[in-house]
């Protein structure tokens, strides 16, 4: 079982395991919702910077999503409980149309952009929440109950990247009646929101269903330790899915993939399926990193000799080819519309390039390369190119007010641009 840390804002020592992978920060976000958790999180954050020399400065982010009529109040209660420890906060407001299905996910989605682009302003990169053991253990359920592989079944990570904001989370192995006995101690009142109690919503569901676990046997603590082994597993094939991806698969300029076939089958499902969901993500521009299920019986397919000649899956076609599985874009497929090159500025170029204007103009322009003959790439790369042809059409191509080429898919034909196929 892991260590059941017990918190106290007299503890030096494990304040300082807490937040010790942020002590290095000049300033840190903290999201405060005004429930028991994350009022724990502020008191204890605060209790540690206090107690420190060259602390992170501390700036509380508290979201009003629009939803409740109470919730006004409660941005309030928890921005005066912010400046009654001397700690700078901001309250934000959801004020978007909201959406009639999927509300939950929309309110986290605006949540996180609505706080990281006040952290941007603040000047602050790192963001804690207060997650702690029973969030992890309802979140390996569901993921378990989803048919999650191991890199889902390892929970959620203490430090993570989440719609763009580095997230850390350090209650992660913290149990929920110890950080409301914090906050009790110290004489708030937690805002209680009612949809935490909906069963409507299926974390809801889990959470009502813990205490029957627990009684099995299947408690928090145990999922716990649970999600500590799927990490170490999930450590263990990440590490050798990259040996392998650097071994056998081959990206071109064009943005294409080749993968060895007989190595690939050679490999193990859990390896092979790791190593293909990273060329499919890759490829095709990142668009549904979790979609297993589909990469398994692409991979099954694959090593039952049963692929079509051609197909397709999260935006990539798929062929056999010489002993190699070739992938492409798919034409089509969510592609990107011309964008303008700022100067001296960096455009990530559908979820697969970066293109860098490196000069002092304006009216440079990245667009699809769509329809050129191959003859007309030879002359521009001075080699013969057999790429696929959905490669080509969906490569970026960069041309200067006059129409001339500048850079085509991964190569740059002058000074002025930068190009590079995004393999992380």
């Amino acid at each position: 079982m892991p260590a059941r840390l017990t918190p106290s804002l007299d503890d030096a020592a494990a304040l300082d395991q807490l937040f010790a992978a942020v002590a290095g920060e000049q300033a840190i976000g903290l999201a405060v919702s005004g429930g028991a958790d994350s009022l724990a999180l502020l008191l204890l954050a605060h209790s540690w910077a206090s107690a420190r020399d060259n602390a992170p400065i501390l700036h509380v982010y508290s979201v009003d999503h629009g939803l409740r009529p109470e919730a006004a109040a409660e941005v309030k209660m928890v921005l005066a409980a912010a400046k009654e420890l001397g700690v700078a906060a901001t309250g934000l407001k959801w004020s978007a149309t909201k959406p009639v299905a999927g509300l939950q996910e929309a309110a986290r989605i605006a949540r996180y952009q609505l706080i990281g682009n006040a952290m941007a302003q603040d000047g602050i990169s790192v963001l804690l929440t207060a997650h702690h053991r029973n969030d992890q253990a309802e979140t390996v359920l569901m993921r378990m109950a989803h048919g999650s592989g191991i890199e889902g079944l390892k929970g959620m990570s203490a430090m993570a990247v989440v719609e763009g904001i580095i997230v850390h989370r350090p209650l992660l192995d913290i149990d929920p009646t110890a950080l409301r006995a914090i906050v009790d101690a110290a004489g708030l009142v937690p805002a209680e929101d009612p949809s935490n109690a909906d069963e409507h919503y299926e974390r809801v569901r889990w959470r009502k269903a813990l205490p029957q676990l627990a009684s099995l046997g299947l408690d928090a603590a145990a999922l716990a330790v649970f999600a500590d082994r799927m990490a170490e597993a999930d450590a263990a094939i990440a590490q050798m899915a990259e040996s392998c991806f650097a071994a056998m698969v081959r990206l071109d300029g064009f943005g294409s993939a080749r993968i060895e076939l007989a190595g690939f089958i050679g490999l193990s499902p859990a390896i092979s399926v790791r190593v293909l969901g990273r060329v499919l993500n890759i490829v095709g521009g990142r668009q549904k990193p979790r979609a297993l299920g589909q990469v398994e019986r692409l991979r099954q397919s694959i090593a039952d000799g049963a692929l079509p000649k051609s197909t397709t899956v999260l935006g990539c076609v798929i062929r056999l080819k010489d002993d190699a599985v070739v992938i492409a874009r798919e034409p089509g497929r969510a592609v990107p519309p011309d964008a303008i090159l700022r100067p001296h500025a960096e455009l990530i170029w559908d979820e697969r390039f970066l293109i860098i204007n490196g000069s002092d103009e304006s009216d440079l322009t990245a667009s699809v390369a769509d329809y050129l003959p191959r003859h007309r790439l030879e002359e521009f790369l001075g080699f013969k190119v057999t790429a696929p042809a959905e490669a080509i059409r969906t490569a970026p191509i960069v041309r200067d007010a006059a129409g001339g080429v500048l850079s085509l898919g991964g190569w740059s034909f002058d000074d002025r641009i930068k190009v590079q196929l995004l393999i992380d």
